[in-house]
């Protein structure tokens, strides 16, 4: 054989024995741009911008997986925060396609199936990130939660066992293993879990149903009663940058009011009140927002501005129990106590079991001297959340005081 018919020959056993074989166009599936009405303009416009972009990139074939694999990825993100969720899918699954080694676009469809109501697609997707992102805390606790919801508690433990050793103060962790205790009807463990979890966080209200019901399964009944009166209705989730940098997409009212309360988390208050009054731009007439730009400018050193805020606020709805007890805070502050007090008791008649409201007014009662109406004030805190250290505090030097000054009448002269 000559060298022509050698190199033929080995071109040809190359091509048939190890060259992989001719893989089949993917077809990504088709992203459309829903009715925008419902939005804001700002929102459409953003939505429309993100459509125009994955369209123009239907033709081009020259531009890379990845950066195609990032705009379906956004158009989908954008998508599912404008709760656009049946139009989002495509345009995450297509991410995922174009970009499989990327453990965020399964992520987010699980959170999407999540939110469609449809646990076993979303168990799926956790894994599937998961696979791609072992260690990763959100994706632990979340895909433990969808085992707990199928009833799946010895599937759920490993998951928020792991989320537990690679954060020993996660109290979503340490909330799924109370779960999960529950569940296989080890109560004493249960109360374990769950008092640790409520320990590191008094205000994981979320907390107390289920710790309520370990206790009534230990027959402690006085226990449970008294979780039971607690607020339970609140969610004990992880810190979540995915799902934080999801929330905070949207140009939009609600998007800048988050943007404002990370800043103020913080410490940022100036960036803070930048971001509240562009919600109040969007949204003029929202007390919330007006409470929340007050309390950035006070930390600022704007009082002025803040009491025009907040008293802006009120003239939009006078029972707004947060914006009296921020008005109350500046007030104090400024050594105008009365009017203080005034303020406090109007929170606390709103909204009886805002504790934060509730704590000042006894703390400002105290200060004045009032001590009597400052007890009462405690009890009833204690009474409602037993933990609080605040309010032991105070109860316990006024009892102090109190029995001092009795001791010293009793001593004869």
């Amino acid at each position: 054989m000559n060298g022509r018919g050698l190199g033929v020959a080995v071109v040809a056993l190359t091509a048939a024995c190890g060259s992989p074989p001719a893989q089949p166009p993917r077809e990504l599936r088709p992203v459309s741009l829903p009715a925008v009405s419902r939005v804001a303009e700002s929102v459409a416009a953003q939505l429309r911008e993100r459509y125009a972009r994955v369209t123009s990139m239907t033709a081009n074939a020259s531009i890379a997986d990845s950066e195609r694999a990032a705009a379906y990825g956004e158009m989908g993100k954008l998508l599912m925060a404008g709760e656009f969720r049946e139009a989002a899918e495509p345009a995450l699954l297509d991410a995922q396609m174009l970009a499989p080694g990327e453990a965020r676009w399964p992520y987010y469809l699980a959170h999407l199936y999540r939110l469609q109501g449809d646990p076993i697609r979303a168990t799926v997707s956790f894994e599937r990130a998961l696979q791609l992102k072992p260690d990763d805390l959100p994706t632990l606790i979340w895909l433990g939660r969808t085992y707990l919801e199928q009833g799946r508690p010895d599937a759920a433990e490993p998951q928020f066992g792991q989320a537990l050793s690679r954060d020993a103060g996660s109290v979503a962790a340490l909330f799924g293993l109370g779960r999960v205790d529950l569940a296989r009807s080890d109560y004493a463990r249960a109360v374990e879990h769950l008092e640790q979890a409520l320990a590191l966080d008094s205000h994981a209200s979320g907390v107390h149903y289920p710790l309520a019901m370990a206790y009534r399964g230990l027959g402690d009944l006085e226990k449970a009663d008294a979780h039971l009166r607690l607020p339970h209705t609140g969610d004990v989730v992880p810190p979540d940058p995915l799902l934080q940098e999801l929330g905070e997409l949207l140009e939009s009212a609600m998007a800048y009011q988050s943007r404002g309360i990370r800043a103020l988390e913080r410490g940022q208050a100036t960036e803070a009140a930048a971001y509240f009054r562009k919600a109040i731009a969007l949204e003029p007439r929202t007390p919330a927002l007006r409470q929340r730009l007050g309390t950035a400018l006070y930390l600022i050193g704007d009082a002025r501005g803040a009491v025009e805020q907040l008293e802006e606020a009120l003239r939009l709805s006078p029972e707004f129990a947060r914006a009296h007890y921020s008005l109350g805070i500046i007030l104090a502050s400024s050594g105008r106590y009365q009017p203080a007090i005034q303020r406090f008791e109007s929170a606390v008649t709103l909204e009886p079991d805002y504790l934060e409201a509730r704590l000042a007014l006894a703390d400002t009662l105290r200060g004045t001297g009032r001590t009597a109406e400052a007890l009462r004030e405690y009890d009833i805190i204690l009474k409602m959340n037993p933990g609080l250290p605040q309010a032991r505090a105070g109860y316990q030097a006024l009892t102090r005081r109190a029995t001092g000054r009795a001791a010293e009448e009793r001593r004869p002269n």
